[in-house]
């Protein structure tokens, strides 16, 4: 949600780069050990670029107004530095450690491409077989891309989804079982070729999430706990937020309301959709799954989490991305050779050398895991703020420590440049609608007419009613998706959402008949910050009539 600020940290990755069944039996969580003591770390310890370090960081939070961070770097199989930055909560005075747990989001796509290569490995299962081969039921809306859906394509966002396709399903959380969004796919709308285009998805990792369960024989939380993170030493590591415990070493994640305001969010539980984005993680823990990935699966203890063939098959590119021009000149250095996704990672390069990373965005939480597999490097940033820009700042002040180590670029600055040229184009869109709009047009129908339950395909009911003379609008199966119609112009609305922290206003747009009554509503959001997940754009509501809900 993901992510999920969200949609800055897309567009600005996209710059540079070319870039929730009922729930199942989840298991306890891990008894959180008492952490251990960090590997002593001296100044001297340390690449030359890196020794004022902590100031560096501590730019970082107050320039994109992140509350916390925290980081660990690992080379050649040693952890360098794991520390924790700034506060758990504003306004509280517990600090980040390299032990705090932040949710990682879309970085546990990672570990579901493992669970499913490590199963492939024990023989269990068939990375080119069919999907219908593991879940007969499965269907997309396309009968040619149901058939030939191999469990390898869940995991390579190439599926003929458009961008976030069914993110609805889930996020914010929704009452769906994670089989019931996986059914809804029959009705998600296909907008590009099969295997001939990239376009993030979330969805097809809940898919996945079945495959692991279906075929393990154990939930999804429980063949991560028991089969990932114990063989790794990832004690501090849930897969759910719902077992954390009061008293915990836990970041609290923060949103911009309204873009603005910087305020603590509540935790949110993808209990749906978890192989996506549920895993909460410490840096600590984090560095240890670098070394194992850094070591082509090797474990510390000795033995392999997985193949070496499964490893090579994960850092592959399946699919390839377009690369896009830097949002702003002093940016062309991180424009890559090459830029494509393999299974649950990105494959870039960065001066000359291959990077294998990923980013997550959840609400209040964004992070980025990255690796440059030839030096056996990795720095993993956590944040609890929603701000790209800041792991960006961090991750490439470390990368250029070792990979460029006669120069030091003030990433910090760079990246605030960027966000306030993003910011400036996002305000340009608004004026853009604002010069379009005709502020004397009224509706064509009393406020009381556009009442009523509308149906979408793939998503469920949409109702709209008549409070008090206001319109308000409710997603059936969305708690969080409540707000109230403004106005716009004509049979234009902008639905405000009562929870402020989404960031998410919507324009909706009411098709009138030939007898003057609705026939469909359509939607979009009203900002290009909005983040990608929520894809109103793909819904097609139409009213629904006694006749239908009598069916």
């Amino acid at each position: 949600m993901f992510l999920r600020s969200l949609s800055l940290r897309h567009a600005v990755c996209a710059a540079l780069m070319a870039s929730a069944a009922a729930a199942p039996a989840w298991a306890q969580p891990q008894t959180k050990a008492t952490p251990a003591a960090a590997p002593a770390v001296t100044q001297a310890a340390l690449p030359a670029q890196l020794q004022d370090f902590t100031a560096y960081v501590d730019r970082t939070l107050k320039t994109f107004k992140v509350p916390g961070i925290a980081v660990a770097i690992v080379k050649d199989g040693k952890v360098v530095l794991e520390k924790g930055y700034g506060v758990r909560e504003l306004g509280q005075p517990a600090r980040v450690d390299a032990h705090t747990l932040f949710a990682i989001a879309s970085n546990t796509k990672a570990f579901t491409a493992a669970a499913l290569q490590m199963l492939a490995d024990e023989g269990k299962l068939d990375m080119n077989a069919r999907v219908i081969d593991y879940l007969p039921w499965f269907r997309m809306s396309n009968t040619y891309v149901t058939h030939e859906m191999r469990v390898r394509d869940l995991l390579a966002h190439r599926s003929g989804l458009s961008l976030g396709a069914g993110d609805l399903l889930y996020w914010p959380p929704t009452s769906y079982t994670t089989k019931q969004v996986v059914q809804h796919l029959a009705r998600v709308p296909i907008k590009h070729s099969f295997r001939g285009h990239y376009a993030y998805d979330n969805i097809l990792f809940a898919v996945a999430t079945l495959v692991i369960e279906k075929v393990s024989g154990e939930s999804y939380a429980d063949f991560v706990r028991d089969h990932i993170f114990k063989p790794v030493g990832m004690n501090e590591s849930l897969v759910d937020c719902t077992y954390l415990k009061p008293g915990m070493d836990v970041a609290t994640g923060h949103a911009p309301y309204n873009f603005k305001d910087i305020r603590p969010v509540p935790p949110m539980a993808w209990l749906n959709d978890p192989g996506a984005g549920g895993i909460y993680a410490s840096v600590h823990d984090l560095a240890k799954w670098m070394n194992v990935q850094l070591a082509g699966g090797k474990l510390p203890g000795g033995g392999q989490l997985f193949s070496e063939k499964s490893h090579r098959a994960m850092w592959s590119m399946l699919t390839p991305i377009p690369i896009g021009k830097p949002i702003i000149p002093a940016m062309a250095p991180l424009v890559p050779e090459f830029y494509g996704y393999g299974e649950g990672w990105f494959l870039s390069t960065y001066r000359g050398q291959k990077l294998v990373w990923h980013t997550g965005g959840w609400p209040g939480f964004v992070s980025r895991v990255t690796m440059v597999p030839k030096l056996h490097l990795g720095v993993v940033v956590l944040t609890n703020m929603q701000s790209g820009a800041a792991f960006n700042a961090v991750t490439y002040r470390v990368l250029d420590a070792y990979l460029n180590p006669q120069h030091k670029t003030d990433w910090v600055a760079v990246y605030d440049r960027a966000v306030k040229a993003f910011d400036a184009n996002a305000d340009d869109s608004w004026a853009k609608h604002e010069a379009a709009r005709d502020k004397h047009s009224r509706p064509s129908l009393p406020l009381a007419d556009y009442a009523g339950t509308y149906r979408d395909p793939w998503y469920g009911d949409i109702v709209i009613s008549d409070v008090h003379g206001k319109l308000r609008m409710r997603f059936s199966h969305t708690r969080q998706l409540v707000g109230t119609l403004t106005h716009w112009q004509h049979d234009s609305f902008i639905v405000h959402w009562d929870d402020r922290s989404l960031n998410a206003d919507a324009f909706v747009d009411f098709a009138l008949d030939a007898d003057g009554h609705v026939r469909d509503i359509r939607m979009k959001p009203v900002s290009p910050r909005t983040d990608f997940s929520f894809d109103f754009q793909d819904l097609r509501p139409v009213p629904v009539t006694t006749a239908d809900n009598g069916n």
